[in-house]
């Protein structure tokens, strides 16, 4: 449920877009329904996440950005800076801290050695830093037409994509089996 609450705001983004083709009411409508989403997500936890919360300043910052000078490069940067946070701190958590990030919130889900924690967490690190430049490249060189049409299907293939070439390098690793057996001792 939460991941379908999470796109709505995207997806009315999109929709409005290709509505009236006003990217500024579609950035009103991008702001107003994460705004329900924060207050939905609130509503059903008790507390936000701090993801949620950094993807909710980013996109009212932005939007506001947006509609304050009438200039949609600012939406346009806003999948870069959360897609840039996001690279920043897994690698930071990880350098500064030792903390692994991925590990801490997919840790009581997956039961894998260190190195392979380290694997991933640089691996989605470098994910999300491409995505970001992706979005850049796309935002820049390419019709805002195009841009809203990466943005709806580009994040999720880019993620999707992402999420298969885990799930390979932990079946091929013998970290994961496509059967509910215990993960493999490490191999790294």
């Amino acid at each position: 449920m939460r991941q379908f609450i999470e796109f709505v705001p995207i997806a009315l983004f999109v929709a409005v877009y290709f509505t009236t083709r006003d990217i500024y009411l579609a950035t009103a409508i991008l702001m107003a329904g994460v705004c329900v989403q924060v207050g939905f997500e609130y509503y059903q936890d008790k507390t936000l996440s701090k993801r949620t919360m950094m993807v909710f300043c980013v996109v009212i910052l932005a939007g506001a950005a947006t509609l304050v000078f009438q200039d949609e490069v600012f939406i346009k940067w806003k999948p870069t800076i959360v897609n840039w946070v996001f690279s920043v701190a897994l690698i930071g958590g990880h350098l500064l801290s030792r903390d692994n990030l991925l590990k801490k919130m997919l840790g009581e889900h997956l039961t894998l050695p260190d190195p392979v924690w380290r694997n991933l967490n640089y691996g989605w690190a470098l994910g999300f830093f491409f995505a970001g430049a992706l979005n850049l490249v796309v935002a820049y060189s390419y019709s805002t037409d195009i841009w809203v049409t990466y943005k709806l299907i580009g994040g999720f293939a880019i993620t999707l994509s992402y999420m298969v070439i885990t799930m390979v390098y932990l079946v091929k690793g013998g970290y994961i089996s496509d059967t509910d057996e215990t993960p493999a001792e490490s191999k790294d």
